[in-house]
């Protein structure tokens, strides 16, 4: 079974149980369903430098960037195409922007190989740019931009292992430079994980410290959590940020944690509350 067959299968079971998340998991259940149909027809090829892999590790360098990513560009306007009517389907919402999109690709006036770049290097300014001449929420075309290149980096990041990054210390993923989406306690000692918000890979990093401004004073870094489950939120005083955090040890251990982030929405909403921001 594949990953995003993996991520249907849990979706398809959280909807039977907790029809409340119905509407939003209908429509990522349409994204997977695409991508996975889709499957290496994205237009987007990765080339990492092999011969320097350790001396990059070693340096803090993911083994991803622009330099190694090519993007056929009729492919790739294909692929996203079909990835807004999709969206259109599932989401009634915004689609006079997903035309416009659209009508943007089949013109030729958005230069992906520049923006998937761009997002892959997180560099919104470029991002929003492109949206303003398009007319549409920055939000939305990065939204489009990561779905993609997603679909690209997460089979990259299924053929490597934790051993494949020994020595890595940053807080950014080794794969693609990523900021961590989630964080996952597992084992029997319960070690921390931190989870890439775009290919999904995961590296062990410190219990107590924050991934986003290093910080690692117990009196600033705190949790809080909500019902029984076993994902709760982890809080940074300094930066006012957080990340969410499943103790896989409590349960959900099989659920994948791109769903777990999507059922978990009310943990954001407090967090939003309680004045702190998802780190990004």
């Amino acid at each position: 079974m594949s990953f995003n067959q993996l991520k249907l299968a849990a979706i398809d079971e959280l909807v039977q149980h907790s029809p409340e998340y119905g509407e939003i998991l209908t429509l990522f259940r349409g994204i997977y369903s695409y991508v996975d149909e889709s499957l290496g027809a994205t237009g987007i090829s990765f080339t990492p430098d092999a011969a320097n892999h350790e001396l990059r590790v070693q340096s803090g360098f993911p083994l991803v960037n622009p330099d190694v990513m090519t993007v056929d560009k009729a492919a790739a306007s294909a692929f996203i195409a079909g990835l807004l009517a999709t969206i259109g389907r599932e989401s009634r919402e915004g689609l006079p922007e997903l035309e416009r999109i659209s009508q943007c690709l089949e013109e030729g006036n958005l230069d992906l190989p520049l923006l998937l770049g761009a997002c892959l290097l997180r560099d919104r300014d470029k991002i929003a740019s492109a949206a303003i001449e398009a007319n549409v929420q920055a939000a939305l075309l990065e939204f489009v931009l990561e779905a993609t290149l997603k679909a690209s980096l997460e089979p990259l990041a299924t053929t490597l292992a934790e051993e494949d990054f020994s020595g890595w210390q940053e807080s950014t993923c080794p794969v693609c430079g990523a900021r961590a989406g989630m964080a996952e306690l597992a084992g029997d000692e319960g070690r921390r994980y931190l989870c890439c918000s775009t290919c999904f890979f995961k590296w062990p990093y410190k219990r107590l410290q924050c991934p986003y401004c290093g910080n690692d004073e117990n009196e600033s870094l705190s949790y809080f959590t909500a019902g029984e489950g076993p994902t709760r939120v982890d809080t940074c005083k300094k930066c006012s940020r957080y990340l969410k955090t499943r103790d896989s040890r409590k349960g959900h251990a099989a659920l994948p944690l791109e769903v777990e982030d999507l059922v978990t929405i009310h943990l954001d909403l407090l967090a939003g509350r309680e004045g702190f921001e998802k780190g990004k």
